[in-house]
């Protein structure tokens, strides 16, 4: 019974440090906030691998795992933001703003969900790797004008709700003999955490942007594919299309 729970205790982990990162910001600790949102990343990332591991699987931890990941990784990002950025915007725009970005999230969570997709990708962003962003990129609030932010901040509410296909990791599993990695693959994360919050947030702000950047290049790319093809098989088209570049 309670190796049963070990995936929800993680679960449970990830929706603490949500509420934790909330509280921190608000008490002018934004690095600290940002590394508890990538923590509950990790603990987001191993909980289903964990769960799979142990065959124990259920519909009350995937439930459980969307009503967590809306914290860790909408609401808790979007304070960051709000706090860090936002507050001499006007209130109105401010505001509506930072609920737009939560409330997206709760919408990509909520498809995919009801939605089956194919194993080998995620449609639309992945909420853990949107608010991981958010909540890193407001570190740099200093450095990037404020317009940046809220154009940022619209992008990666409108990638999560996108039907853009991102590059799904969960076939890489954790193997029940090798369980006994996760706690210290956690512990080191913590304690880096701890010690380098600022530095290893910024580090981390990396390889989640180029992910975020990786479906709208792939994306891309599919389209032209498509465009392609379609003029190789109507060759009509394509004189078409040559017509009118040169009566232009």
């Amino acid at each position: 019974m309670i190796t049963k729970s070990i995936p929800s205790l993680l679960t449970a982990g990830n929706l603490f440090l949500g509420v934790i990162a909330i509280i921190l910001v608000f008490n002018d600790k934004p690095e600290n906030a940002a590394m508890m949102v990538i923590i509950a990343m990790l603990l987001d990332g191993v909980d289903g691998r964990v769960a799979r591991a142990l065959d124990a699987q259920s519909e009350f931890g995937k439930e459980l795992d969307s009503l967590a990941d809306v914290i860790s990784f909408g609401v808790a990002p979007a304070f960051i933001m709000y706090v860090t950025s936002f507050q001499q915007l006007n209130p109105t725009l401010a505001w509506t703003i930072t609920a737009l970005f939560p409330l997206c999230g709760a919408l990509r969570l909520a498809r995919f969900n009801v939605i089956s997709s194919s194993a080998g990708y995620f449609i639309g962003l992945p909420i853990p790797a949107a608010g991981g962003v958010l909540a890193t990129l407001a570190l740099f609030h200093e450095d990037i004008a404020v317009s940046v932010l809220v154009a940022s901040m619209l992008v990666l509410a409108l990638l999560m709700v996108s039907t853009i296909k991102y590059p799904n990791f969960k076939k890489v599993g954790v193997s029940k003999k090798a369980l006994w990695v996760v706690p210290v693959v956690i512990a080191v994360t913590v304690l880096l955490g701890l010690l380098f919050p600022d530095d290893l947030s910024k580090i981390i702000f990396v390889p989640l942007l180029l992910y975020a950047i990786y479906g709208l290049k792939k994306n891309v790319d599919r389209r032209g594919a498509k465009r392609r093809r379609r003029r190789h098989a109507d060759p009509e088209l394509e004189d078409e299309q040559k017509q009118s570049e040169h009566t232009a």
